[in-house]
């Protein structure tokens, strides 16, 4: 091959064409320089081969041998990391905010101002028993506190509703970007043949993808090469894998059961009611060594199980501190457990029967709320609902980082603890009441009055998990005295406990693990029956006194008129269906200021009752929470706990934000100095090529005028 004039035009014909290149490439990253997800880009030149000549190997110029993409793999999967906890505690801040402007008592206008106001007009009433401005004004503080606590409980669980609305989203969100992600790898797989033709276009929108992907879930990316990425969930679960794509679905409540292997049980649980828990539910052995925990069952003998509400990792306990067992039952004996109904019946039906013994160890997972699933196909689906133990740390064998970490935790973790705090204050605050209240005498006797709690089965014990009695578990051995009057004269005509033995001389009192509805029915009609009529209504208890009488209670031992709701102050059991009692609210003179005193008598003026609520502004009583056990404070004590609670929380959250932020920035940044596009360089780049286009097209110059002098030759 001969070198001239030809060669020289072919060598500045490829540097054009590579100049061409690089200014094309320079003006793309110049025009991308605000693009989302946009990596920065170069134009590989490589030598144009040579060729062996004399003097020597001559070249034949330059060629473009690639345009690369500037992207730093490792550090973005950091990012993914730090990522993925950022928008987690971002969003949680987010949101508790607004959680700690409902609590907010700096207005002087929350639960607390409305507690204080409450005790201190039963102060003001001591002062007045009779007088009914003072009365009215007891009952208006009352319903202001009751209603104080519906709002924040009510404000609580809209937030739970609009948190589901925004998983939804999220969850959908998520569906539609695995999709996305698995079609670009697909064409990845297509149009990349790496070194000759990068699809780099196209790994920019798969980075861009996952980020945002990220963003929702805690993910783990494997790189295979082109498009063979395998994204998973921290825990393991695959959302895309290649072309290949799965999902998440937020659906109904769940339940599993995780038998041993040997277990010759047939069955299923099942439950009604909300919480924001997870209930784990382990059978425990009946008698040690025996590795059997029995059959399910009405009577006395049936299996136990003990229940878990952060994943097994603590048990409900009894006042005493021993582990909480509960009884395997039937549809028909319901066993109550924190808000929720439990029983067990057949595979394939909740009012059939189970068969088998439950060995111990066997296991039922309950969760009543709403659930995230990862759907792997149509027939598989698990369990991944972020949860976490009652000391915060997290199940890492479920989603735990994004927006959905976020979200499930704020639903379950944090308002769910929040609501769980205001109905331990509600249900304290409604008990602690109505005890002093139901001892109390207003400024009328009663004529008729129905218990406003009910059970659901009058034949059972009032303290077993099965009664339904709402405040069953408050019931102690004790007696309960009644007091009967001509309601003519307004004379004392008896006076008594009730007599749960009328058969055994000396009064016989009550006792919670054995009496039932309709004992208690019977020993009023056995001790005041020449008086009254005690009935069941509706699985209620009513009193209704004969002609020419009428009773008011009197001491009471045992808290049975405060559990099954005689003479009342509140009614409903927590934050959300607290309220004054009917009776009350319609009729001031049931309001109990006085009581009965040792001469069975009932006196206008006496505030013997009215001293004893305000006393229970600073009377420590006893409260209790799956999450904090029992603790014994005032009640205004435990609720300036749950709003410190929510204040410590904030700040904490608002803590891990600002940290997990900085490194996720940090880790950006970082990126960005490698993919980012300076206008600087760009710019300097724009210059120097131009020059090289212009250069090359001299040559070509050069040459054409070579070639000119050649043809005008003459010969």
């Amino acid at each position: 091959m001969a070198f001239g004039a030809n060669s020289i035009l072919d060598v500045g014909r490829w540097a054009l064409f590579a100049s061409q290149v690089q200014l094309s490439v320079t003006g793309q990253n110049i025009s991308n320089v605000n693009t989302e997800g946009y990596s920065r880009r170069s134009a590989v030149l490589e030598e144009g081969i040579n060729i062996d000549y004399k003097p020597g190997q001559m070249g034949t110029g330059v060629q473009v041998k690639e345009i690369t993409r500037h992207f730093d793999e490792l550090v973005e999967r950091l990012y993914y990391d730090q990522a993925s906890l950022s928008e987690k505690w971002g969003e949680l801040y987010e949101q508790l905010q607004s959680v700690e402007s409902l609590f907010n008592e700096s207005s002087g206008i929350g639960i607390s101002d409305s507690m204080s106001s409450y005790f201190s007009s039963w102060n003001d009433l001591s002062q007045r028993a009779d007088h009914y401005g003072t009365r009215q004004d007891v009952v208006n503080k009352g319903s202001t506190l009751a209603s104080t606590l519906v709002q924040a409980d009510t404000s609580l669980a809209n937030m739970q509703e609009r948190i589901d609305a925004m998983i939804q989203d999220e969850v959908n969100t998520a569906n539609t970007i695995m999709q996305q992600i698995a079609e670009v790898n697909r064409k990845i797989n297509i149009q990349d043949d790496p070194g000759t033709n990068n699809a780099n276009s196209l790994y920019d929108e798969r980075a861009r993808l996952v980020r945002e992907l990220g963003t929702i879930v805690d993910i783990n990316y494997i790189d295979n090469g082109k498009g063979n990425v395998t994204i998973t969930t921290k825990a393991g679960q695959n959302l895309v894998d290649g072309e290949d794509y799965f999902s998440f679905e937020f659906g109904a409540p769940w339940k599993e059961k995780e038998l041993h292997h040997t277990s010759p049980f047939e069955g299923q649980v099942y439950y009604e009611g909300e919480s924001n828990f997870e209930y784990t539910l382990e059978f425990v052995e009946s008698s040690a060594g025996s590795g059997i925990a029995g059959l399910v069952g009405s009577g006395a003998n049936a299996a136990q199980f003990k229940v878990s509400l952060d994943g097994g990792k603590t048990w409900l306990t009894n006042d005493d501190g021993t582990v909480r067992l509960y009884n395997a039952r039937p549809n028909e004996r319901k066993v109550e457990v924190e808000g929720v109904n439990i029983w067990f019946g057949s595979d394939s039906s909740p009012l059939g029967s189970s068969s088998g013994n439950l060995l111990a160890g066997d296991r039922f997972i309950i969760r009543p709320s709403r659930t995230l699933y990862w759907v792997e196909n149509t027939s598989s689906k698990q369990n991944v609902t972020p949860q976490a133990d009652f000391t915060g740390a997290e199940n890492e064998e479920r989603v735990t980082g994004g927006k959905l970490g976020a979200l499930f935790a704020l639903r379950d973790q944090y308002i769910g603890k929040y609501r769980k705090k205001l109905d331990t204050l509600a249900e304290g605050l409604i008990w602690e009441v109505n005890r002093v209240h139901s001892q109390g005498a207003g400024l009328q006797k009663f004529n008729s009055v129905e218990g406003t709690y009910s059970v659901d089965a009058i034949d059972r014990a009032l303290a077993s998990d099965s009664t339904g009695l709402v405040y069953g578990d408050k019931l102690a051995s004790g007696s309960s005295y009644l007091y009967i009057y001509n309601k003519n004269t307004g004379a004392l005509v008896s006076n008594a406990a009730l007599d749960f033995d009328p058969a055994t001389p000396g009064t016989q009192t009550f006792n919670p693990d054995v009496h039932t509805l309709a004992d208690v029915r019977d020993a009023y009609n056995d001790t005041f029956g020449s008086f009254l009529t005690a009935s069941i209504v509706d699985n209620r208890l009513r009193l209704s006194a004969k002609d020419g009488y009428e009773m008011s209670f009197g001491a009471d031992t045992s808290g049975l008129n405060a559990a099954l709701g005689f003479n009342c102050f509140y009614q409903g059991q927590d934050a959300g269906s607290i309220e004054v009692n009917d009776m009350i609210a319609t009729d001031l003179d049931y309001l109990a200021a006085g009581h009965v005193n040792g001469a069975g008598e009932t006196n206008a003026g006496d505030n013997y009752v009215a001293l004893a609520m305000f006393a229970l502004r600073e009377a420590e009583v006893s409260l209790s929470t799956p999450m904090e056990g029992t603790t014994n404070q005032t009640l205004l004590e435990y609720y300036n706990g749950l709003v410190g609670n929510v204040g410590a929380d904030t700040n904490n959250v608002k803590f891990n934000k600002q940290f997990t932020s900085a490194l996720a920035q940090d880790l950006d940044d970082r990126q960005q100095q490698v993919s980012g596009v300076n206008l600087d360089e760009e710019m300097s780049n724009l210059i120097k090529y131009q020059h090289s286009y212009t250069a090359a097209a001299k040559l070509i110059t050069t040459a054409d005028q070579m070639l000119q002098t050649v043809l005008s030759l003459k010969p």
